[in-house]
Order: structure tokens, then C-alpha cells, then sequence
């Protein structure tokens, strides 16, 4: 899955129906935290951590944000925080072979 599909989706007007992890980073890219991290405490995965050490990352929580890294197996994150959304977004998107479902209502 490229940066490009990862890039159309955070960029939808309408979050994606299907995939929960997916819509969190949607929100979470609008600045809607609350609704992103509703989605993603929700979410016992590694993805789920990995969303949420991103959620708490935007949120300047960075002790909590290094928890959550620790939980899901992965570096905490440094560079750029838009950069970091595109790659849990397409990590997402491989796993769903690329497809998601886009909302039909506003």
C-alpha cells in the first residue's frame, strides 16, 4: 500500500465506514481528539496502541504517548507527526488489501 492510498483516505471528506483504527486516524487528523481517542482506547491491538501512542502524541502527552509505543511493540515515534499518521495508515490499508469503505452520508 502506497503513501498515495493512505493520503487519499486521511484526505476523504467523509471518514471511512469499516475499520475503526481507520476512522480514529481520520479524526485524529482533524484535530477531533476526543472522537479519535474514543475509537482507539477501544482497541486492545498493537495497531490500536500504535494509534493511540499517536493520538497521545498529538496531544503533547509524550510519557503516555512512550507507554503506549511500549505496548505496541514499537520505537517511540520522532519525526513528523502527519508522517507518522501516513505510515500507521498504510500499515492499516496493507492490512485490509488496500480497501476501505468510504461513508455514503454526511
Amino acid at each position: 500500500m502506497t503513501d498515495d492510498a493512505a493520503l487519499a483516505l486521511l484526505g476523504d471528506d467523509q471518514p471511512p465506514v469499516a475499520g475503526g483504527l481507520l476512522r480514529a486516524l481520520w479524526h485524529g487528523t482533524r484535530g477531533e481528539w476526543e472522537a479519535a481517542h474514543a475509537i482507539a482506547q477501544d482497541e486492545p491491538s498493537a495497531e490500536g496502541a500504535w494509534v493511540h501512542a499517536w493520538l497521545h502524541r498529538v496531544e503533547g502527552d509524550d510519557a503516555n504517548a512512550a507507554y503506549w509505543y511500549r505496548r505496541a511493540g514499537r520505537p517511540v515515534a520522532a519525526g513528523p507527526i502527519d508522517a507518522e499518521a501516513r505510515a500507521i495508515t498504510a500499515s492499516l490499508l496493507r492490512g485490509t488489501g488496500g480497501r476501505w469503505a468510504r461513508s455514503t452520508s454526511s
